[in-house]
This record gives C-alpha cells, sequence and structure tokens, in this order.
C-alpha cells in the first residue's frame, strides 16, 4: 500500500511504477503547462503522463528539463509515459511514432510506452512493435490503453510479452471490478485515467460525507479509494496548490466501509468514448 507520494508499484517486469503522477490531458501547449509540470516534479511528482495525440509533448518536454533542474534532479529520478495515436498504429509506424515523441519530449527513452486504443485489425501489430522497442532496451515497460478483457485476451494469444500497463477510465461511477480482477490475475497494473470523472463527482453527497468525516477534499477520498484498490493514479490539474492539494493523500486511510460505500456508487458510467465501440 502506497504511504508515500513517491512510494512505487513493482510491474511484473521489475520496473518499478510510482503509484501517482500528473496527467496533462487537454492541456495546451504554453506557459501553463510547462509551469504545470515543474510545479508536479517540485512538489514531489515523479510520474508524468502525457500522449501524442493531446499534441502538448514539446511543453511537457520543456517542463521536465525545468523541473529537474530546479529540483536538482536527473532524468532517472522521473517516471514519464506517452502513448501511440490511433492513426500510427502498424509496425514501422507505431516504431516512428515512439521516436518522435521521443524528439518532442526531448528524451532519450520512456519509462512506459501505450497503445492509446484498441483498434481492431491494428493492435497486434503496433504491440509487436512495442515489443521489439522493449527488447532492444528503448522503453522501460510497455502496455496498453483502453482495452477491455477481450482485446486483452486478443493480444496475448500471439503477444511474446504481457502488457505491463492497462490505463483505463475509472472512477467511482466506472469501478470496473471484472477488468480489474482479470488484469491482476495476469499481472497487469491497472492505471486510472480521468479518477475524477472530469470534476463530476466532486458534490455527490455521499463522497463529501466521507471527505468530511476525515477533514479532506472529495477529490483526496477519490484519490485515496484508488489507491487503497491497487489502482496507479493520474489526476489532472494546472494549478500549483490543487496540484499539491491533489497529492495530500497518504496521511489517512479509508475504512473498508467506506471502501464500500464507494464502491456502491458505481453505474458504468463512461464520460470518454466507450473501448467496445468508438470510430476514431
Amino acid at each position: 500500500m502506497a504511504n508515500h507520494l513517491q512510494d512505487t508499484t513493482t510491474l511484473h517486469n521489475g520496473v518499478k511504477m510510482p503509484w501517482f503522477g500528473l496527467g496533462v490531458f487537454k492541456v495546451e501547449e504554453g506557459p501553463e503547462l510547462v509551469n504545470a509540470v515543474k510545479a508536479a516534479i517540485k512538489n514531489g511528482y515523479r510520474s508524468i503522463d502525457t500522449a501524442a495525440i493531446y499534441e502538448n509533448e514539446e511543453g511537457v518536454g520543456t517542463g521536465i528539463q525545468e523541473g529537474l533542474a530546479e529540483a536538482g534532479l536527473s532524468r532517472e529520478d522521473l517516471f514519464v509515459t506517452s502513448k501511440v495515436w490511433n492513426s500510427e498504429l502498424g509496425y514501422e509506424k507505431t516504431i516512428a511514432a515512439y521516436e518522435e515523441s521521443l524528439r518532442k519530449l526531448d528524451l532519450e527513452y520512456l519509462d512506459l510506452y501505450l497503445i492509446h486504443w484498441p483498434v481492431e485489425g491494428k493492435f497486434k501489430d503496433a504491440w509487436r512493435a512495442l515489443e521489439t522497442l522493449y527488447k532492444e532496451g528503448k522503453v522501460k515497460a510497455i502496455g496498453v490503453s483502453n482495452f477491455q478483457i477481450r482485446h486483452l485476451k486478443e493480444l496475448m494469444k500471439d503477444a511474446e510479452i504481457k502488457p505491463m500497463i492497462n490505463q483505463v477510465e475509472y472512477h467511482p461511477k466506472l469501478t470496473q471490478k471484472e477488468l480489474q480482477e482479470f488484469c491482476k490475475a495476469q499481472g497487469i497494473q491497472l492505471e486510472a485515467w480521468s479518477p475524477l470523472m472530469q470534476g463530476q463527482l466532486l458534490d455527490h453527497p455521499v463522497l463529501k460525507e466521507i471527505a468530511h468525516a476525515h477533514q479532506k477534499s472529495v477529490a483526496q477520498v477519490i484519490l485515496r479509494w484508488d489507491l487503497q484498490n491497487g489502482v496507479v493514479t493520474i489526476p489532472k490539474s494546472t494549478k500549483e496548490h490543487r496540484i499539491i492539494q491533489n497529492s495530500q493523500v497518504f496521511d489517512f486511510e479509508l475504512t473498508s466501509e467506506e471502501m464500500n460505500q464507494i464502491d456502491a456508487l458505481n453505474e458504468n458510467l463512461r464520460v470518454g468514448p466507450d473501448p467496445d465501440n468508438f470510430d476514431f
């Protein structure tokens, strides 16, 4: 169980990944992005998650360089994730996309590279490319995003290497218990995107009551619930005070009753696209 912002989970290949990180979905290139990444690193975050489709890898890269310099850290102290977009799925294209992400981020390697969406007929070739990058030592860990059980089974039929991570939409209204159990049985670490359901849960009466009992914010309660469920989480924020507040989840613990109360909020409700039915 994570007790500190820099605590890590060990992926099935032995690589250590922080339980807690910063997501930058929908944060545009510019000073706000650079400052957010820098603020996160300065305030103890050791994991940054971006993707090619966010079109902000250059700013993330700048924020990383400046943040590391200010905090007196080296590249090895940080865990950086990016993802290959659907239009670049395919063996050669995926390898080229990885090199392009490195160039934009101005990094020599990534800690984690993910297939962003399970595009039928394309994700297997892309996975072969990720396996190649991994075997050549160009990336520390490889995984997928938005894969359901059937996608994972399909992938693993021919895969030499099992995904280390499955990053999915995960929050109290979408608890994905079956998927989580499957991933756990396979040694695949689950990671949450949109853990706060894009802010839609912050006024929920059950969550407010639990937050009040612990003198914490609703966001902190949800992020704590992620961690106690053994799910890596990467909340997004661009404001330094919020980046700090989000990470202050290691000084309290939810009771099993509270955990069950939050689990019971599940409605299989998505704010993002359905991995079984998307057309991009």
